[in-house]
C-alpha cells in the first residue's frame, strides 16, 4: 500500500547509470563530491532562488513491488514559503503559518503547523532543488543524454547515512536552461518514484487564496486541527 507521507515527500523533492558510484571506490565521504556536478547544481539552485514564484504541472509514477504502476498528475504553486501541491487524490497547502493535507477520497483534512526542516525528507518545494546542500548525499555527474533534441545532464545522489530509506536519487537537468526535468528516487524497499515536470512558469502572480484551504469548496469535508 502506498504511504501518503512518503509519496508527498517525494513530490516535494518537492524533480544513469547505477554503477556511476560503484566505479569510484574512493567516493565514500562528503569531500569526494564531484565538483562538476556541484557547479551544475549551484546553477540550478541559483536559478530557482531568483524566481519570485513558480507554477508547474507534473506527472508522478509510483512503482511498488508486486503492485500495478500508479501514475498521477498534479500542479505545484509556490511563492516564498507558501505552496500548494494538488494531486489526483491528495492536496498539500501551506500559507507559511498553517499546513493542510487534504485526503480527497476520504473527505478528510489534517491541519498542522508547517513542517519543520528535516535533514532527510523533502517536504517543501524549495527542498526540490536544495537538498544537495544538506551534506547528506554524495553526488556525481554520471551521464549526458539527448531526449527529443534537448541535451540533458544526469546527476546521481547516494546517501551518506546507512539508515537512509533511499538507495539513490537520480536528477535529470536541462543543460541549456538549468531547469530540473525529472527526479527518480530509488527506495531500499524496491519502490521507485519518478516525478517529471511537464510545464513550468516563473514569476506568476498569486493571491492568498491560492495558498489557503477553503472548506466551503468541499461540502462534507472533516477538518482535524492538530496544531500545537
Amino acid at each position: 500500500m502506498i504511504d501518503m507521507k512518503n509519496t508527498l515527500a517525494i513530490i516535494m523533492s518537492l524533480f544513469f547509470i547505477a554503477t556511476g558510484f560503484a566505479q569510484r571506490k574512493d567516493f565514500t565521504k562528503a569531500e569526494d563530491i564531484d565538483q562538476e556536478a556541484q557547479k551544475i547544481l549551484d546553477k540550478v539552485s541559483n536559478k530557482y532562488e531568483a524566481y519570485k514564484s513558480i507554477e508547474a504541472t507534473f506527472s508522478l509514477n509510483i512503482e511498488i513491488p508486486e503492485e500495478p504502476i500508479d501514475t498521477q498528475t498534479g500542479k505545484l504553486k509556490q511563492e516564498g514559503d507558501k505552496y500548494n501541491v494538488d494531486l489526483n487524490f491528495y492536496s498539500m497547502i501551506c500559507d507559511g503559518k498553517n499546513f493542510w493535507v487534504h485526503n480527497k477520497q476520504n473527505k478528510e483534512v489534517q491541519l498542522n503547523d508547517p513542517p519543520e526542516e528535516d535533514e532527510e525528507e523533502m517536504m517543501a518545494p524549495q527542498d526540490f532543488y536544495n537538498f544537495y546542500k544538506k551534506g547528506k548525499y554524495l553526488f556525481a555527474l554520471t551521464n549526458a543524454i539527448v531526449e527529443n533534441r534537448v541535451p540533458l545532464l544526469q546527476i546521481e545522489f547516494k546517501p551518506l547515512e546507512d539508515d537512509s530509506e533511499y538507495s539513490k536519487i537520480r536528477m535529470t537537468i536541462e543543460k541549456k536552461t538549468s531547469l530540473v526535468k525529472r527526479i527518480k528516487v530509488f527506495s531500499k524497499d524496491g519502490s521507485r518514484f519518478t516525478l517529471e515536470i511537464q510545464n513550468f512558469k516563473a514569476n506568476k502572480k498569486f493571491t492568498s487564496a491560492d495558498f489557503t484551504f477553503d472548506k466551503t469548496k468541499y461540502p462534507g469535508v472533516h477538518v482535524e486541527d492538530l496544531r500545537f
